[in-house]
């Protein structure tokens, strides 16, 4: 494989005003709306995505509302990098989520935090520092 494995992400949420607030708030970043792609078949889906360079190094993803996909549960851990994971992990506190898992080593590979969102979903926070 030749590439990172993760070339997208989704975090499905219910309420997208408190949602955009809240990743907007604790990766200092400003989403942007992007068109329905199902527009045609009713579906209804609203995504808002984060910044990023489709041909650079990670995944690009987006917040989505949609019916039929219930934000919350662990089977999947979405991680944002961050210089350091610590002041991310405090502004998720200060902008309604939940501190899961404090800034801990991961021995050559950095550091993580845990947080929950105001959604309900469990995020990963990775830095070097």
């Amino acid at each position: 494989m030749n590439m990172n494995p993760v070339v997208w992400f989704e975090i499905y949420v219910a309420d997208m005003p408190r949602a955009r607030a809240f990743y907007e708030a604790m990766l200092a970043v400003r989403l942007e709306p992007l068109a329905d792609p199902t527009v045609d078949d009713g579906t209804n889906l609203e995504m808002w995505a984060f910044p990023g360079q489709p041909e650079g190094a990670g995944a690009c993803g987006t917040l989505a509302r949609m019916e039929g996909c219930a934000p919350g549960g662990n089977g999947t851990l979405v991680y944002f990098g961050c210089d350091d994971c610590a002041v991310e992990a405090a502004r998720a506190a200060a902008n309604g989520g939940r501190l899961v898992r404090d800034k801990f080593s991961i021995g050559p590979h950095g550091f993580i935090a845990l947080v929950e969102d105001t959604e309900g979903n469990v995020i990963g926070l990775h830095s070097m520092k």
